[in-house]
């Protein structure tokens, strides 16, 4: 099996694996828990459920612990650093690399409103802050 990925280390997810992933970022599941969580939206196949643990396995996205007969998976990567690979990938698909224009983009179609607005700027303050004094 794959090693932990350290923190910062890309890792970009399908829709299903992420829906997989929503779950055990919950907290440690079986094959059977993950199958129920998914149940409704998705109706996977226990054997399906297995299948895509087990390839996030590989790839170090989740740890495996067996107790008796039942395998139970915990994620290795944070919600976060799969945000960060993912919008990455979206900016230099379709941003040429420029974040700036992601963000010209969401304020122009108007999926930003002025109250979201002015949180992104506190983000950005706090952000600076820190990072602490330019050099």
């Amino acid at each position: 099996m794959a090693p932990e990925l350290p923190d910062g280390e890309d890792i970009a997810l399908s829709e299903l694996q992420l829906d997989v992933m929503r779950v055990l970022w919950r907290g440690e599941a079986s094959v059977a828990d993950v199958a129920a969580a998914l149940a409704a939206e998705r109706g996977l196949a226990h054997t399906t459920v297995a299948t895509l643990l087990t390839r996030l396995a590989r790839r170090g996205a989740v740890a495996p612990r067996r107790d008796g007969r039942q395998l139970y998976y915990r994620a290795l990567v944070s919600e976060s650093q799969v945000r960060r690979t993912m919008v990455g990938d979206l900016i230099q698909s379709l941003f040429q690399g420029d974040p700036k224009a992601l963000l010209a983009h969401l304020v122009s179609e108007r999926e930003v409103a002025p109250g979201d607005l002015a949180k992104v700027q506190a983000l950005l303050a706090a952000a600076d802050e820190k990072k602490g004094p330019r050099r």
